[in-house]
């Protein structure tokens, strides 16, 4: 079924599909300009955003420079990071910290009152920025949620995803849309804007074992390479290596995470006999890159039977619920006691630094189409991110991309254009077999 006349909707100058931190925050830097955010879910949920545990990197520390936290970048990026980005990515981090503070985020702070800096894999130094020990995401985006209600340029499209992107003569004119799983909206609707954002997020629940939540699927990718936009990097998925299993993650989809923070607070890996083995792999032990860590522990588990992540090291665990009250919840819910054992730990599918190819402003090479966030492939994280990187990447092509959008002449008027050839599934329950047997596949 096609959209009648009746259902088309104008977004105004701009469409951003996503409503995360990405999204969120590239809406209110175009302001005032007009903008219509669509979500398949309530702007409440705030994405996977909200999950995000660690905080944001940025070189604000005395013994630290953005020359570092940049080369530190490339060096985990297995030789594939460019060089460029990674260099304006961490000099525009300060900046990008100051917008968030300006909309409303209290990032934790000392006793003197300068911002807490802690320690994450594969940092040189102390540089992660955070909100109330593992609660970051979820604080940060509270604050954008509230900021953007109060908008009266930003406009909320909620309970539709998009299937297809509408292109007219080369350019991308809006997207087709149809209601989210158990929405009460009927109807397809052609939304139409003369500027599309994709600010999806990732693939992650492609795969059976994810910290993802549902609806990172990949679609969007897909939308975008059957316009004509090119997928970069699609290959290299992140693992992080210390989801929570064992009894954390009965009737739990997707699993939960122990940041990384708490192995840079002095948190240790030990295997099912009890001997901690990142020593024995690599120098810097448990702050090895993601993938090396990710690595020894799935070969551990094989090995061994299992891995745990002990939390006595530093006092760690007898302060939890002071430091990282998310995780002190999730162990008090599921009954273990951190002063007496390790957390059962596993790697688990994380984050995707491949996707929808663009340059330095976020342009796609599609005319009328940006993309921001983990959808985006920017060149930054080459083939494996950086501890804290992925957030910061959100902030600052967001604000280059709304700087490119607010230069742009106006464009060229637009009308109708023709419908796609990718219709919406009107039994779209019939896949869920199908998506479940992929998700085992993806997974072995």
């Amino acid at each position: 079924m096609h959209p009648a006349p009746s259902n088309i909707v104008d977004a105004g100058d701009v469409l951003i599909i996503g409503a995360g931190l990405a999204g969120l925050f590239t809406a209110l830097k175009l302001g005032p300009r007009p903008v219509t955010v669509m979500a398949a879910g309530k702007r409440t949920k705030g994405a996977a955003s909200k999950w995000a545990q660690g905080g944001i990197a940025a070189a604000l520390g005395p013994d630290d420079s953005p020359a570092l936290h940049a080369q530190d970048t490339i060096d985990v990026g297995g030789g594939l990071v460019d060089e460029t980005v990674a260099q304006f990515v961490a000099a525009e981090a300060a900046a990008r910290i100051e917008d968030l503070e300006t909309l409303g985020v209290a990032f934790d702070r000392d006793q003197t009152g300068a911002l807490k800096l802690g320690r994450e894999a594969a940092h040189s130094c102390n540089r992660i920025i955070g909100v109330t020990g593992d609660r970051s995401g979820r604080a940060i985006m509270r604050a954008l949620i509230d900021r953007a209600e109060a908008s009266p340029s930003l406009n909320f499209l909620e309970g539709y995803s998009a299937y297809e992107l509408a292109v007219e003569n080369g350019r991308v004119v809006g997207v087709f849309a149809r209601p989210a799983d158990n929405s009460p909206i009927m109807g397809p609707l052609f939304i139409r804007a003369r500027a599309v954002i994709m600010a999806t997020g990732g693939i992650g629940h492609l795969y059976a074992v994810t910290t993802n939540p549902r609806g990172a699927n990949g679609e969007a990718l897909a939308m975008a390479a059957r316009a004509g936009a090119q997928i970069a990097d699609a290959e290299f998925v992140q693992f992080h290596p210390t989801a929570l299993t064992g009894p954390f993650t009965h009737g739990s989809d997707p699993a939960p995470l122990a940041t990384e923070a708490l192995r840079g607070e002095g948190a240790q890996l030990v295997n099912a006999h009890g001997h901690r083995f990142m020593p024995d792999i690599d120098e810097r032990a448990e702050l090895a890159p993601r993938d090396v860590v990710a690595r020894a522990v799935f070969n551990q588990i094989n090995e061994t039977g299992g891995v745990g992540l002990d939390l006595r090291p530093n006092g760690i665990a007898e302060n939890l619920a002071t430091r990282f009250p998310t995780l002190a919840e999730q162990c008090r819910k599921v009954g273990i006691d951190p002063t007496a054992t390790p957390l059962p730990i596993a790697p688990a599918t994380h984050f995707h630094m491949g996707g929808i190819r663009t340059d330095h402003y976020g342009r796609t090479g599609l005319p009328g189409l940006w993309a921001c966030g983990e959808v985006a492939s920017t060149g930054l994280h080459g083939g494996n991110r950086l501890a804290s990187n992925s957030l910061l990447e959100a902030l600052v092509f967001g604000a280059r991309i709304a700087e490119d959008v607010n230069n742009i002449m106006p464009l060229t008027a637009f009308s109708r254009p023709a419908q796609p050839a990718t219709q919406p599934g009107e039994n779209s329950a019939m896949l869920a077999p199908a998506v479940n047997r992929l998700r085992q596949l993806m997974t072995r």
